[in-house]
C-alpha cells in the first residue's frame, strides 16, 4: 500500500504473508480511509475500494479518480496510468512486466519481488497519480466539468463498487434446461438449413455459407466479396436478403441461438464466484464516450431482450430467499429529452396530454384523429420517433420500415412539419459541433467530434448524427447516474436491507427484502422521477417478480 501527498515523494507499507499480521497493520490505517473529511486521490479507485472492502474497510470522503477525470477531459482516449504519465508528465513509469514477467504460465507474483524494487514501482504509482491530479483538476475546472465530476462521476465510483460486490444470483438448474432446449433447437435448425440448401455444410463458416448463398442458390449476382475473394455474409448483408429465400431467416436465427448459447448460457455458470455463489459483473465507467456505463464479465447489457430466447435468460437471474426483484426504468427518456432540449411546443403538448406519444405522432404525420391511428401507423411513427433522434436518413428509414425511399422521405418531412422545433434543434446541434468541435449534455459532459468537417460524406454524416444524439443519450446517462447516487445514499442512511444490484442503461434492478418492497418502490420512483427537472415529467415504469424477466 503506497501513499503520496507531495510531488516526487511517497511511502510504502509492506504487508507480510501472515493475514493476521496484515489485519493488525490495516487497523492503523483504517481511520485514514474511513475519515469522511479526508479526500482520497487514486487511479481506478473502484478497484482499491474493492480490495479494502475485502478487509471490512469502507472508504469514506470525497474521491478524485485520475482515470475518471481524464475520461471527462478526453472521453475518446485511453486512460491507463502509464499512458497518462507519458502523455502529461513526459515520464515512463516502471512496467509491472519488468518485475514479474509477461502474462502467462511463468509469470511470478508480487510477493516474490524484492522489497526495494517493489517500493520503487509501487510508490511511483502513488506519486504519478498525485501529479496527474494536480494537472487534471485545474483542467476540469477550466473546462466547465467541475460539477459533473464532483456531483456525478466521482460519487458514482462508490455506488458501482457496492453494486459489483452485491452481485446477482443465478438459478443454475434453470440455465441447464435452457441449454438443453437451445441445443435441440440448434440441431433442428441445422437440419432445416441443410434441406433448404440441398446439401450439408458448416453454417458457422462464412466461406462455406457464402458459397451456398451466392454460388449454389444465386441469391445476389452482385454479392460483395472481401480482398481474398470471399463472399461477405455479415448480418447487415443477410438482413437485406431476408425476402429472397427462406434460408436467410433460418441462418440469422441459427446465429442468434449459437451466440446466446456460447456468450451467455454456457458462459454464465463459469462466472459464478465460488465464495459468494453469485455473479459479479464489472461496470466500466470510462469506456463509452457518450457517458453510458458498460459492463463485462459478463456483459449484462447485451442480453437480447427483443426475442423470447434472450428474455428466457433473464429468468435465470433470481433474488435471495425472502427477497423479490424490483425493476424500475425510465419510459421513453430520450424522446422526453428531445422534447425538453428542442423546446418543441407540439411535442411537449403531446407528452403533457397523457396520450401515447407514438400514437400522437402518427396522428399528426398521417393527418388522422388519434383514435383512428392504426397499429401499422403507430409502429411507423415509433420507428420515426426513435430513428429521427438518431439522425436517420430517408434511405435508413426506408430500409428499416421496408418502404420506398419517397415514402420514407414523406414520413420524415411530415415528422418535421409536425415537430418543427426538433428540426431546428438538430440543425443547431450540428452548427454548434462545427463551431466548437464538440457538443455537450445538459450537465456539461463533452463529446468531441473531430470528423464534423470531414470531406468524406459518410464520415461527416456519422459525426453529424452523433452531434444530434450525444447530448440526448449523454443526458439520459447522466440522469440515471444522479438517480443511482441519490437512491444509494438514501438506502444507506435509512439502513435498508435491500440492495441495488444491476443497471442496464435506463433500468435499475433491486434485490428487495419483501418487507421493504412498498417503501423502496416509492423511494426509487421518487428519486428517479426527480433526478432532474424537465419541461415534461420523467416517467418511471416499474415491476416486481421472482426473477429478472418477471420484474421487467
Amino acid at each position: 500500500m503506497t501513499f503520496s501527498w507531495e510531488k516526487g515523494t511517497g511511502y510504502l507499507i509492506h504487508f507480510p504473508e501472515s493475514q493476521k499480521e496484515t489485519e493488525t497493520i490495516l487497523e492503523i490505517v483504517r481511520p485514514l480511509f474511513e475519515n469522511p473529511a479526508i479526500r482520497k486521490i487514486g487511479q481506478n479507485m473502484k478497484y482499491d475500494i474493492q480490495v479494502l472492502a475485502n478487509y471490512g474497510i469502507e472508504v469514506k470522503g470525497p474521491l478524485f479518480d485520475t482515470m475518471i477525470a481524464h475520461y471527462l477531459l478526453e472521453p475518446d482516449m485511453r486512460h491507463n496510468m502509464n499512458l497518462l504519465s507519458e502523455s502529461y508528465l513526459g515520464y515512463s513509469p516502471v512496467h509491472i512486466e519488468s518485475l514479474i514477467g509477461e502474462k502467462g504460465n511463468n509469470q511470478k507474483n508480487m510477493r516474490s519481488v524484492p522489497v526495494d524494487k517493489l517500493m520503487e514501482y509501487a510508490v511511483e504509482d502513488a506519486d504519478v497519480t498525485y501529479q496527474l491530479k494536480m494537472i487534471f483538476e485545474p483542467k476540469i475546472i477550466s473546462g466547465g466539468l467541475a460539477d459533473l465530476a464532483r456531483d456525478i462521476e466521482m460519487p458514482l465510483i462508490s455506488v458501482l463498487a457496492a453494486m459489483e460486490r452485491n452481485g446477482v444470483k443465478l438459478d443454475l438448474e434453470d440455465l441447464k434446461s435452457i441449454t438443453i432446449n437451445l441445443r435441440e433447437d440448434i440441431i433442428s435448425l441445422e437440419k432445416e438449413i441443410y434441406t433448404l440448401a440441398g446439401t450439408e455444410f458448416n453454417i458457422s463458416s462464412p466461406k462455406q455459407l457464402g458459397d451456398i448463398l451466392f454460388i449454389r442458390l444465386k441469391l445476389d449476382e452482385k454479392a460483395r466479396v472481401t480482398k481474398t475473394k470471399q463472399f461477405i455474409t455479415n448480418e447487415e448483408i443477410l438482413q437485406r436478403l431476408t425476402n429472397k429465400h427462406p434460408i436467410i431467416s433460418k441462418v440469422l436465427e441459427y446465429r442468434g441461438l449459437k451466440k446466446l448459447l456460447s456468450t451467455y448460457v454456457e458462459a454464465l455458470p463459469l462466472l459464478v464466484d465460488k465464495k459468494t455463489g453469485r455473479i459479479h459483473t464489472s461496470y466500466n465507467q470510462a469506456v463509452a464516450a457518450t457517458g453510458r456505463l458498460s459492463s463485462n464479465n459478463p456483459n449484462l447489457q447485451n442480453i437480447p431482450v427483443r426475442d423470447a430466447r434472450g428474455r428466457e435468460i433473464r429468468k435465470a437471474f433470481v433474488p435471495e430467499k425472502g427477497h423479490v426483484f424490483l425493476s424500475a426504468d425510465y419510459s421513453q427518456i430520450e424522446l422526453r429529452l428531445m422534447a425538453h432540449l428542442s423546446k418543441d411546443e407540439s411535442m411537449i403538448a403531446d407528452f403533457l396530454s397523457g396520450n401515447d406519444i407514438h400514437a400522437a405522432t402518427a396522428s399528426k404525420i398521417f393527418g388522422v384523429e388519434i383514435d383512428k391511428v392504426t397499429r401499422e401507423m403507430r409502429s411507423r411513427a415509433k420507428t420515426a420517433n426513435f430513428g429521427i433522434i438518431y439522425g436517420i436518413s430517408s434511405f435508413g428509414l426506408s430500409e428499416r420500415l421496408t418502404i420506398g425511399r419517397k415514402e420514407a422521405k414523406d414520413l420524415i418531412d411530415g415528422y418535421f412539419n409536425s415537430y418543427p422545433g426538433v428540426k431546428i434543434y438538430m440543425d443547431e446541434s450540428i452548427r454548434k459541433a462545427r463551431d466548437l468541435g464538440y457538443v455537450t449534455t445538459m450537465f456539461g459532459r463533452k463529446r468531441y467530434l473531430p470528423d464534423i468537417h470531414s470531406r468524406n460524406q459518410v464520415v461527416r454524416g456519422n459525426a453529424e448524427r452523433n452531434a444530434i444524439n450525444a447530448p440526448i443519450q449523454g443526458s439520459a446517462a447522466d440522469i440515471i447516474k444522479i438517480a443511482m447516487i441519490r437512491i444509494f445514499d438514501r438506502m444507506k442512511s435509512e439502513e435498508y436491507l435491500s440492495k441495488m444490484i444491476l443497471q442496464v442503461h435506463d433500468e435499475l434492478i433491486f434485490e428487495t427484502a419483501t418487507s421493504e418492497l412498498e417503501k423502496l418502490k416509492d423511494l426509487v420512483i421518487f428519486e428517479m422521477s426527480n433526478a432532474v427537472k424537465l419541461d415534461i415529467p420523467l416517467k418511471v415504469d416499474w415491476g416486481t417478480g421472482n426473477n429478472w424477466f418477471e420484474a421487467h
